[in-house]
């Protein structure tokens, strides 16, 4: 079973940045790892993705962040440059295992499998 734990959440004005880490632990496949996040009252959005060695990313944040893989695949890096405070949010790591390959799901998150696997989430708040 993997176990997820994010940090480096916080503060910032508009034009910060933040380097979030999420910790992956366990033993299950990891066909995709992925960032999410959510304000209160809207629903999940999809931030980034990486699958089959590719980093994807959503178009509200492509080329302002940047997700990456260390400690061979067990700590899971997105770097956020430059925030607005529409970025505002609690962020959660995610993995996939595999399973079932489900076209719409890599049309929405660029990963073709369900995340089943979430962190507890950080918050990041971007403010003046």
């Amino acid at each position: 079973q993997v176990h997820l734990v994010e940090s480096g959440g916080g503060s910032v004005q508009p034009g910060g940045s933040l380097r979030l880490s999420c910790v992956v632990s366990g033993d299950d496949e990891r066909a995709c790892v992925g960032w999410f996040r959510q304000v209160p009252g809207k629903e999940r959005e999809w931030v980034s993705s990486f699958y089959a060695g590719t980093a994807y990313y959503s178009d509200s944040v492509t080329g302002r962040f940047t997700i990456s893989r260390e400690n061979d695949g067990n700590t899971m890096i997105l770097r956020m440059n430059d925030l607005k405070p529409e970025d505002t949010g609690k962020y959660f790591c995610a993995v996939a295992a595999g399973g079932s390959f489900t076209y719409s799901l890599y049309v929405d998150q660029r990963c073709p499998y369900v995340f089943n696997t979430w962190g507890q989430g950080t918050q990041v708040t971007v403010s003046s």
